[in-house]
């Protein structure tokens, strides 16, 4: 049965994570490794508030029910098969059965451009590039059509 704290419970939760988030952020900001990465601290609230959303199982780890819902709201639904292979390129080929934000972090700096990172950065580029327009669209004569 729920809990009337169910909410407080959640935000005290996601508080946490995010402040172990923010600590693994602190410790790749000093180091030497990433010193010549361009805007690496805006990069790096960008991944968590990334991974934060796909972290489905709420312990700090994105599993493979996570990157199969991240992967579907992006529109690129994968097999099992698929989310398994893209899981193990982020892992770096071990049979671990999560993400961890550090695995996440090394994929999305590192120089290996596995599947996963290719379709975040693609998103990402998409969204920048995306200009919405607002309301209905504009009224069609004969004169437009082909």
């Amino acid at each position: 049965m729920d809990s009337a704290q169910g909410g407080k419970a959640y935000g005290l939760l996601k508080s946490q994570q995010e402040d172990r988030l923010n600590s693994i952020n602190e410790a790749f900001l000093s180091d030497p490794q990433y010193a010549e990465e361009e805007d690496l601290s805006s990069k790096l609230e960008m991944f968590k508030k990334k991974y934060m959303e796909f972290d489905l199982n709420d312990k700090g780890e994105i599993d493979i029910m996570g990157l199969k819902r991240m992967l579907e709201k992006l529109g690129m639904a994968k097999t099992h098969r698929e989310l398994k292979k893209m899981m193990s390129e982020v892992v770096g080929g071990t049979s671990k059965e999560t993400i961890s934000y550090n695995d996440f972090l090394n994929m999305m700096l590192g120089k290996r451009n596995a599947i996963l990172k290719l379709i975040l950065m693609f998103e990402g580029m998409g969204k920048e590039q995306e200009s919405k327009d607002v309301g209905p669209p504009g009224r069609k004569t004969f004169s437009d059509l082909p």
